[in-house]
């Protein structure tokens, strides 16, 4: 089992990448940081059309005739069919190269916007939203593979972490144009709040096309040369870039020693499905880490937050929406917090501090809504009580849980298997984020809706503890370097 002490435990296990040398002028990269940048971008599109339904629901229940399960299974079924390309993506970015499959991603939320935009029926939307699915699949398992990649060890945690960045950025729009629109005729408002989602797709792929591949895709195809014309662009130093390229051969050589006699992608799946002891301390982590990040509930509340504050007296459609405004706005915030400390503070203690916010702050928010079902509705004090509680989940969050989960999931895993146990990865979060969307109002009308957070609470609290006994610390390490941390 891996060292819960992390970092100072394991400090000389490994060596760190050279810091450059004194008098050097290290190349803080911002060729690097756009290139993240430029693939983070699409997850935005992601997070703007899995959190629109928070608003567009309310007015698509009256044009489309929507029942309640409906609205709960067209909310949540996002990320279910996510699950085809998620499982998939592995093996086209595999194939096609990262870059590629970020392109294709992109032509999948386009033309899934503007479908939805257009849809009249139950069934035509469940097909757009299937549409749009394949393409946030692919985004959201590439998108942190090629950061993973691209970035130099001082600066990976911030560069993997503009992924959460975007996808915040995109729920905050998602909660903007859901307020800016709702003004609008009925039949007209949701269908323009879609259709926002069209041209962005256009134009981040043309910025993609500008990207260089991964380095380490490019050594997987023995274009060395290739890959370390991309490491010198994306390095401190050139040393560095020179440091990167031969672990990164050694690497790929690794990998390829066993598998002579099998397909690459067979051979990938069957040490996934048959993991040695190191690697499945290190899929441990990560399936642990992405179920237990959206069974925690966050997607109840970006989801179904105008419900919610209607439950504490909130009556217009428009109050509550404005009130989302402000979780986009906070989520996004301390996203920014989380990604400034990842790579000074550290991944465990950023989780164990945001684990542990997080129960607290839905713990509370289960009992102000307890306390306001008690008195009959609430009233200014318990909305107050409610949005308050609201933002401190999000902001407990969004520090940790939000920024770190990915930037943990992709750099622990061996080159060989980063692509297809990130999809694995994804799939487990999406597939658990999925549950929760689709459970959420049928589960309130069970147990109340208090009882659904103080659930929540619970499993967080679980979550606390498997951080606690099962992460070590990865800042400041290569990627080649992670099977240290798990030998043992």
């Amino acid at each position: 089992m891996a060292q819960p002490a992390g970092g100072r435990a394991d400090a000389t296990e490994a060596p760190l990448l050279p810091s450059p040398a004194a008098g050097a002028a290290p190349r803080r990269n911002g060729f690097a940081f756009l290139c993240a940048t430029l693939a983070s971008m699409t997850t935005m599109l992601h997070g703007y059309n899995q959190t629109l339904m928070s608003g567009a629901q309310l007015f698509m229940r009256e044009d489309v005739g929507l029942s309640d399960a409906e609205v709960e299974v067209l909310a949540g079924s996002m990320n279910v069919f996510m699950l085809a390309s998620i499982l998939g993506a592995g093996w086209v970015a595999d194939r096609l190269g990262r870059r590629r499959t970020l392109v294709l991603a992109n032509a999948f939320l386009m033309a899934g916007a503007l479908a939805m935009s257009l849809g009249s029926t139950y069934p035509a939307l469940m097909a757009a939203r299937f549409v749009t699915s394949l393409g946030a699949g692919f985004a959201r398992v590439v998108a942190p593979v090629y950061n993973a990649e691209i970035s130099p060890a001082s600066t990976r945690g911030v560069l993997s972490s503009l992924v959460d960045i975007f996808i915040n950025v995109g729920i905050l729009l998602s909660y903007v144009s859901n307020y800016a629109f709702a003004g609008l005729p009925v039949h007209l408002g949701w269908r323009v709040m879609f259709a926002m989602g069209v041209i962005p797709p256009v134009f981040i792929a043309a910025g993609v096309f500008f990207m260089p591949e991964s380095p380490r895709w490019l050594a997987m195809r023995g274009r060395h040369g290739d890959a370390r014309a991309v490491l010198v662009r994306t390095s401190d130093t050139p040393a560095e870039a020179d440091l990167r390229l031969a672990e990164i051969k050694q690497a790929v050589a690794d990998a390829e020693a066993p598998q002579q006699a099998v397909s690459h992608g067979g051979g990938v799946w069957t040490e996934l499905l048959r993991p040695s002891p190191s690697v499945r301390r290190i899929l441990t982590c990560v399936l642990g880490l992405q179920f237990f990040v959206q069974a925690s509930g966050v997607d109840a509340i970006l989801l179904y937050s105008p419900l919610v504050f209607k439950a504490v007296g909130v009556a217009s459609n428009s109050a509550a929406i404005g009130a989302t405004v402000a979780i986009g706005a906070v989520k996004t915030c301390f996203i920014l917090v989380g990604m400034l400390l990842t790579d000074r503070v550290g991944r465990r203690p950023l989780l164990l501090a945001s684990t542990a916010g997080v129960a607290v702050t839905t713990a509370s928010l289960a009992l102000t809504l307890r306390l306001a079902a008690a008195a009959g509705g609430g009233g200014a004090a318990s909305a107050a009580a409610c949005l308050a509680s609201v933002l401190a989940v999000v902001a407990t969050y969004s520090v940790g849980y939000g920024s770190v989960v990915n930037t943990y999931s992709a750099e622990i895993l061996p080159l060989r298997l980063r692509a297809q146990g990130s999809g694995l990865g994804v799939a487990v979060n999406r597939l658990t984020c999925g549950v929760v969307g689709m459970t959420f109002i049928s589960l309130a009308g069970g147990i109340s809706m208090a009882g659904c957070f103080f659930l929540y609470a619970g499993v967080t609290t679980a979550a606390f503890v498997f951080v606690y006994a099962r992460l070590p610390e990865t800042r400041g390490r290569s990627l080649e370097d992670m099977g240290v941390l798990f030998d043992k």
